[in-house]
């Protein structure tokens, strides 16, 4: 029920709403795209599951006291959230800065340094909170790069703890 006002005039297609034409070679093209997205979807999920559970092994074997954060099974097949013993999740991306590439939290609290919302809501204490990264393979992630950024957070992790 609410009244949404034309951007542009000229003509009544659209209930009057837009002008034109729709791009109908686009529209197809969208569809033609999301059909080979679902037709590789098994395929890529499998992979990155693969590339976020070896990332993941790997810092557990590495980081004593490592916590996963979230469902073991029920989550995103490229992203990996893990705290950090002992160590601030932003200090230790800084010292890994050169390698890895990730962050502490959402882009919209990407600047604060405050425990986050909902990891408190989840009933982690502080230094859990804190010592959160958020970690994300994709498409073109390969295993070496999984291999180079465990090793790269793990090196960071033991300087910065002194292990």
């Amino acid at each position: 029920g609410t009244p949404i006002h034309s951007i542009t005039h000229g003509a009544d297609q659209e209930h009057g709403l837009r002008p034109g034409t729709e791009n109908v070679a686009l529209i197809v093209a969208l569809g033609a795209a999301a059909a080979l997205a679902r037709a590789s979807l098994p395929a890529l999920t499998a992979q990155l599951r693969t590339l976020r559970d070896r990332l993941h092994a790997q810092l557990q074997a590495s980081v004593p006291g490592l916590r996963l954060n979230g469902h073991s099974d029920q989550r995103l097949p490229n992203t990996l959230h893990v705290s950090f013993p002992g160590i601030g999740g932003r200090n230790l991306l800084a010292e890994a800065s050169d390698t890895v590439a990730a962050s502490v939290g959402s882009a919209c609290h990407s600047e604060q340094d405050a425990v986050s919302g909902v990891l408190a809501a989840m009933g982690f204490d502080a230094e859990r909170a804190m010592g959160a990264v958020r970690l994300s393979v994709g498409r073109t992630t390969q295993m070496a790069d999984v291999d180079k950024a465990a090793d790269a957070l793990t090196a960071a992790w033991k300087r910065l703890t002194r292990q």
